[in-house]
């Protein structure tokens, strides 16, 4: 179990504010995440990598010569939110423009191509690769939507040591594909991980077997097997990655046998060396292979083999030189530390903690406006309080096919969301400020896919409705609804029947219009539409997951509803209680703008 913990919900801030502490003459902390602590020199590009917590010394370890020059850190397994990318990528850049690399996860790429394209728009050419190495999460003819594991560390690695050695953006991004693309990752897993606070681990494993097929978020194999002896194992790793040698690959390689968190070094020493003499065997020379836990998940029982096929350039790169809180390879010659980027202790802690969100200019609201502004605050307590109640059954849910974040996710998206909103209502905004402040507010602070989903679904609904009108009609809630929809499907591009939030809002939004439309007043078509909101996220558990990360999984979720789809019916039934108190004080009108 992870055992030593003060608050389970700010452990990522808590490790973070000490990993600082510790490296402070070589890493700075910086909103979001950590950078450098020498200012990145003219004519270099920066590299950043990033994702959620939980798999050190992935992510913040690496930062330093020769690898990363700073670091997104998101919650425990929980993807950064497109703020905290921004913010590191934006301390990192220098001049010659910046590249991202992450693992290929849905809220991975959405929050980090949502920073991409803001700092593009601020000037700083910035390019985006996601590692697609777990060769276990879709066959050869999809790759493209296969997750990074292990090999995270080899495309950050080569990354990193290009951009050491001058080359520009482009030949940055074109050795970051490569290395993508000559990289291959099998892991199983022994036990699963327990997130801090936890009681029960997200997944376990029967006595004598193993998961076959491992993410590293804490999600089960894909499939499963008896446990064998060192050497029969090292046969199924080496077997598994060696058939998907890549066409036109030569004779050299190098190799990762990573641990997950818990299985020891002598454990692996033991598989590494059956697993060089099977290489040695297929006609291979390994070329400076790592044994040990490079990106660990928690405290998993597992290990994953890695094998990247060389050429002369990803040789030259993976053997370079680095120096990095965790990880050294040769020598490289120390630099000055910036002055204004170290980090004292207490720096670090208020750094970490105290995550940057989007600040919204407060525009007074009109008089209606500013109605329906204070039901939608009341409507933002209500999901708050429903989401801390449902905290542990979301995670449970989510836990099925996925890694088990989701409720701890949504409780601290709708924090935020409310408080954001509390100080909007308070400052006089109308509708639009308080439901973007909201909106906003979530998708910094939640991360990952619920929070950047929400955030934008909030947005879009806040903008929907404006500032300014003094009157919001029944009809205009129910048009911003289908606005939030919309701007769901435009972000996370998920289609009705996917398994995802889609499959409970499009049945919501259809069914508040066509109520609304017909005359039936806003309290009870939101009934109703929560109604079968609920029916549609139950019916999820028929459905197999066709995108993100429980995509993998998918037999496995049959049976289960939802995680997403489940919680956005639970926060339809919360506000759907705001507006029958509200109808029951004679306060309906309030919300549209009557009063």
């Amino acid at each position: 179990m992870t055992r030593l913990y003060d608050d389970p919900s700010t452990f990522a801030d808590d490790m973070l504010a000490g990993f600082l502490d510790v490296h402070q003459n070589s890493v700075a902390g910086v909103p979001g995440g950590v950078v450098r602590a020498t200012e990145t020199p003219p004519g270099k590009v920066a590299v950043v990598v990033g994702g959620g917590s939980g798999h050190y010394p992935a992510f913040c370890g690496v930062v330093g010569p020769g690898f990363a020059d700073g670091a997104v850190v998101g919650n425990i397994f929980t993807s950064p939110s497109a703020q905290d990318a921004y913010s590191v990528g934006k301390a990192a850049a220098g001049d010659a423009g910046l590249l991202f690399s992450t693992g290929n996860y849905a809220g991975d790429v959405m929050n980090f191509t949502l920073a991409q394209q803001r700092l593009c728009q601020e000037g700083i050419d910035t390019r985006v690769v996601f590692v697609t190495d777990d060769i276990a999460s879709a066959p050869p003819s999809e790759a493209h939507t296969r997750r990074g594991i292990a090999g995270d560390f080899v495309v950050f690695k080569v990354a990193g040591a290009a951009a050491e050695a001058g080359y520009d953006l482009d030949a940055v991004e074109r050795v970051a594909r490569h290395a993508n693309d000559r990289t291959r990752t099998l892991g199983v897993a022994f036990g699963g991980c327990t997130m801090p606070g936890g009681a029960e681990p997200l997944f376990t494993v029967p006595p004598g077997r193993m998961g076959v097929g491992l993410g590293i978020h804490g999600e089960p194999g894909v499939g499963e097997d008896a446990l064998p002896r060192a050497a029969d194992l090292a046969r199924r790793l080496v077997s598994g990655v060696l058939a998907e040698k890549p066409a036109g690959s030569g004779d050299r390689v190098t190799a990762i046998l990573n641990g997950l968190g818990t299985t020891k070094y002598e454990e692996l020493f033991v598989v590494w060396r059956t697993v060089a003499a099977l290489l040695k065997d297929e006609g291979l020379q390994v070329v400076a292979p790592e044994v040990g836990e490079l990106v660990t998940s928690l405290d998993m029982a597992g290990c994953s083999l890695t094998v990247v096929f060389l050429d002369e350039e990803l040789e030259r790169l993976w053997c370079a030189p680095t120096d990095t809180p965790a990880y050294r390879r040769g020598r490289i010659e120390p630099r000055t530390a910036t002055p204004d980027r170290r980090t004292t202790s207490a720096q670090a802690l208020h750094t970490a903690s105290e995550r940057a969100e989007a600040v919204t200019a407060v525009k007074p609201g009109t008089p209606g406006s500013r109605a329906c502004a204070r039901v939608a605050a009341a409507g933002l307590e209500a999901v708050a309080a429903a989401m801390a109640e449902a905290e542990e059954e979301l995670g449970r849910i989510d836990a099925v096919a996925g890694d088990g974040d989701h409720g701890r996710g949504m409780v601290k998206g709708s924090s935020a969301a409310l408080t954001a909103a509390g100080d909007a209502l308070a400052a006089g905004a109308g509708a639009r400020s308080v439901l973007v402040a909201a909106g906003e507010a979530w998708a910094a602070r939640a991360g990952g896919t619920s929070g950047v989903l929400w955030g934008a679904a909030l947005c879009a609904i806040g903008e929907r409705l404006g500032d300014d009108r003094e009157e919001i009609a029944d009809a205009d809630v129910a048009e911003a609804v289908r606005a939030g929809l919309d701007a769901l499907q435009r972000l996370g591009g998920a289609r009705p029947g996917d398994k995802t939030m889609i499959d409970a809002y499009g049945p919501f939004a259809d069914t508040l219009a066509e109520r609304v439309g017909g005359g039936t007043e806003l309290a009870a078509a939101w009934r109703e539409a929560t109604e079968v909101c609920e029916a549609a996220a139950r019916a999820t558990a028929d459905l197999r997951p066709l995108i993100g990360r429980a995509r993998p999984l998918a037999e496995r979720s049959v049976g289960t509803p939802d995680a997403g789809a489940t919680s956005l019916a639970l926060c339809a039934r919360a506000v759907s209680g705001v507006l029958s108190l509200a109808t029951e004080s004679h306060d309906t009108k309030e919300l549209g703008g009557h009063a």
